[in-house]
């Protein structure tokens, strides 16, 4: 999910009050829009009352002192919210005691709210907010002006009724909630935070040198210095405040398997890696366990190809994972005479393609080298060729999605309009044909509410909107979305079950087609099935 930078620039003439330029009377012509860019920097004459104000700090009275702050702004409803770009977040101002916060929209689909219900809206005499224009950067240059509003805030932390009316000229009823006041930032807190993002992005690499380990060690000790304000101020090319402080499950669950006294046999499971401890424990660790049950006279050692999610562990956990040519070297120093690679890739893609790249200048250094099949087998040549591998795979991971689902049987799920939408990585290499594939596998197996996409969308016809529109047009009225990957980290906590407006959550939601859409966070790599298949190409690699 790319990540989008905040720069809004707020209206310079915020209102505290519904008075004119900023609110219509029902029936009278809109004011003219103000064209204003927002600014995430706090305007210079906020006063050192509100510097050191939050809403921790409010008043005896219960109100916060007259100044500007940052506030969460929340809704019953994923069809109105702030625009993706700041976090939920608006600009709260507080003068004379009236409270007043600047919202920045998605985009210009809404062109009036009123402070009450829709009903009150439509009634003579109904004062309407009016928007200003904003004008949203997003990190990869480019612009977009999208609506916003200055909304009075009766109380901070109590749910208020706030009605809407879009381009379809139809009201509709909302409740909000403004909370999490916060103070700007001081020079010191924001340099700190500067500081630490900087130390991120610097351990946010593929490229592995002497002294990454040191970087990730700073970077992490950085992080604990900084006050929990501090923290919330974190924000890089790549670095954010979840990069140490999300919570993805104990990591002492997992078993790095980077140790010595290797033996003469050595099964190296490589995969591209999780930051995510639970699914890293769960399902690459669950592969990594079956294939040491089925072959106790094999050591079974551990790699990862992405060496960014290799350092994001270093830093957050202090446990360190070899990449691929730090394993085979710990393969080589150890006298291992037989190596078996097991990928835990999906398919023969790019990754595959670099493992076997770096594994060339190693084969020589031992008696017997072989790479075992990644999950799904042999690509083929086009769409309508499919293998056992896939038939087991599309099994075992329909069987699943439709017990956690909470029915019998595939069937079951049709019948109640419930679609299983399987979502890959995808991948601009050649074998991107294999999403295809999956969903050839998925027709033969007769699964008619089974849809494959993709995060990146490729190939095309896994793309985001097109499966909406597969799905919908299908006739399904409920969404089922679980990831087709080995492990569900990243993508499928964020890409899929985000609350971001580019998840596939929100995308599904956005549509209004379905009147329920359900995620289920769980890689494949903790079905026992696909665990089966891993050990039987591991199998066929030792014969």
């Amino acid at each position: 999910m790319k990540k989008k930078t905040l720069a809004l620039v707020l209206a310079t003439m915020m209102c505290s009050s519904m008075i004119a330029g900023c609110a219509k009377t029902q029936g009278e012509q809109p004011a003219a829009e103000s064209n204003v860019e927002a600014s995430a920097e706090a305007p210079a004459e906020t006063t050192e009352a509100a510097t050191e104000a939050t809403s921790a700090e409010a008043a005896e009275d219960g109100k916060l002192a007259d100044g500007t702050y940052t506030a969460s702004f929340s809704t019953d409803s994923s069809m109105f919210h702030i625009n993706e770009a700041y976090d939920g977040k608006g600009t709260l101002t507080v003068k004379n005691g009236e409270m007043t916060i600047h919202i920045t929209l998605p985009s210009k689909n809404i062109v009036n709210l009123f402070p009450g219900t829709a009903e009150d809206a439509q009634k003579d005499g109904a004062v309407l907010l009016e928007p200003t224009t904003d004008t949203v950067t997003y990190d990869d240059g480019t612009t977009e002006e999208v609506f916003g509003f200055d909304v009075p805030v009766p109380a901070i932390d109590e749910e208020f009724d706030l009605a809407l009316i879009g381009t379809k000229e139809k009201w509709y009823d909302h409740k909000v909630v403004v909370s999490d006041v916060k103070a700007p930032a001081s020079e010191e807190d924001q340099a700190a935070a500067d500081n630490v993002a900087e130390l991120i992005d610097a351990i946010y690499v593929q490229e592995w040198t002497e002294d990454t380990d040191k970087q990730c060690e700073e970077a992490k000790k950085a992080w604990d210095a900084l006050t929990d304000t501090q923290k919330e101020l974190v924000e890089g090319e790549e670095a954010d405040p979840d990069y140490f402080g999300r919570d993805t499950g104990d990591a002492s669950k997992d078993d790095a398997l980077n140790t010595d006294n290797i033996g003469d046999k050595e099964i190296l499971v490589v995969s591209f890696g999780t930051s995510f401890n639970d699914s890293r424990a769960q399902d690459i660790g669950g592969i990594e366990k079956a294939l040491a049950a089925a072959y106790p006279d094999w050591a079974v050692r551990r790699a990862f190809t992405a060496q960014i999610i290799i350092n994001h562990i270093n830093a957050r956990e202090d446990v360190e994972i070899d990449n691929v040519e730090q394993a085979l070297e710990r393969a080589v120093n150890n006298g291992v005479k037989e190596l078996v690679i097991q990928p835990t890739h999906l398919m023969h893609g790019a990754e595959y393609d670099e493992l076997m790249d770096a594994l060339k200048k190693y084969e020589k250094k031992f008696d017997k080298v072989a790479v075992a099949e990644p999950l799904l087998g042999e690509v083929g040549k086009d769409a309508s060729v499919i293998n056992a591998d896939k038939e087991a795979v599309a099994k075992a991971v329909v069987a699943e999605a439709i017990k956690d689902a909470g029915f019998d049987s595939v069937d079951a799920a049709d019948k109640d309009k419930t679609a299983i939408v399987l979502m890959g990585h995808g991948t601009s290499h050649t074998a991107n044909v294999t999403y295809s594939q999956m969903q050839t596998q998925m027709e033969k197996l007769g699964y008619k509410n089974v849809f494959i996409g993709t995060v990146e969308g490729e190939p095309e016809e896994t793309e985001l909107s097109v499966v909406i529109d597969k799905v919908k047009d299908a006739g399904y009225t409920k969404v089922v979305l679980r990831p087709l990957m080995v492990v569900a980290g990243d993508h499928a906590n964020n890409d899929m079950a985000g609350d971001d407006d580019d998840s596939w959550k929100s995308g599904f939601e956005a549509s209004g087609a379905f009147e329920k859409v359900d995620c289920q966070i769980s890689g494949l790599g903790r079905i026992a099935d696909v665990q089966k298949l891993y050990v039987e190409h591991t199998g066929a690699a030792i014969k």
